[in-house]
């Protein structure tokens, strides 16, 4: 149970990391058993008597790959934002540890600017176009697996709009810390 003394902010993120870490639970849940089904030969797993959102007619052994595919397409984009805001993401830190605040606060900008605002303005709107393509097409597994890969392909333009405005955020702070 979370104290009242801790920040809400601080609280929000650790539900959100708690349910990142559920998914990855079933990312392996899933993996186990499709392993399992597949050593017994069992497919489908389980046969449904009319057509559900997503899983289709039956639950097989494409199904379970999808999923794993899925859940990890989920557990790589969405906290990437988050990981970003808590600078908690892979940079060289032998180096960056050396520097005085002030220049690592220069050379974190500099990275914002120069690396990750063009390729996020890339990127988002190319994001968008895929997941519209899925959308517009109704996209689908054609061996057997999960129906509705639009639903997944829009956690790719979500995603990166979520780092983009983690990265928005963190350059405002730089510049008002470097403008002091």
């Amino acid at each position: 149970m979370a104290s009242p003394d801790r920040p809400w902010r601080e609280r929000l993120e650790r539900a959100v990391l708690n349910v990142f870490a559920a998914l990855l639970i079933g990312l392996m849940a899933a993996i186990a058993l499709q392993v399992l089904a597949n050593l017994i030969d069992l497919n489908p797993l389980l046969r449904f008597s009319e057509r559900l959102f997503w899983l289709g007619e039956a639950v097989t052994l494409n199904s379970l790959l999808d999923l794993q595919w899925h859940l990890l397409a989920v557990l790589a984009f969405l906290p990437a934002g988050l990981v970003w805001l808590r600078d908690a993401h892979v940079r060289v830190d032998f180096l960056y540890d050396r520097l005085p605040p002030g220049g690592r606060d220069a050379i974190t900008l500099a990275g914002n600017l120069v690396f990750a605002a063009p390729f996020l303005a890339m990127a988002v709107p190319g994001a968008q176009r895929f997941w519209q393509r899925a959308w517009r097409a109704d996209e689908g597994s054609a061996n057997g697996g999960l129906n509705d890969l639009w639903l997944i392909k829009a956690v790719l333009p979500l995603g990166l709009s979520l780092l983009a405005l983690a990265a928005l955020v963190e350059t405002v702070r730089l510049l008002r810390r470097i403008a002091r």
